[in-house]
């Protein structure tokens, strides 16, 4: 694996402590939750705990992310039977975005500085794309050209097709 810039980086070091952090969208005194206010893109499917919409402004086809259809903050304040269920339809949307093909691996991240609202990335490292293996993928996925949203959308449609027709 290798980073997707030219050497040498130069290490900085990192600013002062912000202590107390700043509220995220959809915490008290934040900006509103933007996936509770229908800010987000459309959930293309859904269940009882979770709902599944497309990347815009990414590089990689078949990048989806998977929302908590309730508003929790992570798996800490998520009800059992969500968390229960999160395995199961991780395995789906996997499952799903290797049936597109050309996917190497399937990389799940979960950042939780931006929203206090539950949700994951899938990210598909494209087959072949060695120096993309693990922690890589997402700065290879910020360094790459951008697809359009069309065709980002269209892929994570087959995705949430795939997952619908599993049953």
């Amino acid at each position: 694996m290798s980073l997707p810039y030219e050497e040498p980086l130069v290490p900085r070091a990192p600013g002062d402590r912000v202590i107390p952090e700043p509220p995220r969208r959809g915490e008290p005194g934040g900006e509103p939750c933007g996936i509770c206010g229908g800010q987000a893109t459309e959930a293309l499917w859904r269940d009882d705990h979770f709902t599944l919409h497309p990347a815009v402004q990414g590089s990689l086809p078949g990048t989806v992310w998977l929302a908590s259809a309730e508003h929790y903050d992570s798996f800490a304040d998520m009800p059992d039977a969500a968390t229960a269920d999160f395995g199961r339809v991780a395995a789906k949307v996997e499952r799903a975005i290797l049936s597109l093909g050309g996917v190497g691996r399937v990389h799940l991240y979960r950042w939780g500085d931006g929203g206090a609202h539950f949700h994951v990335w899938f990210i598909p490292r494209p087959e072949g794309m060695l120096e993309a293996r693990g922690m890589m993928l997402p700065l290879w996925e910020d360094a790459l050209p951008n697809v359009t949203d069309e065709e980002l959308a269209a892929a994570a449609q087959r995705v949430a097709d795939a997952m619908a027709a599993a049953g």
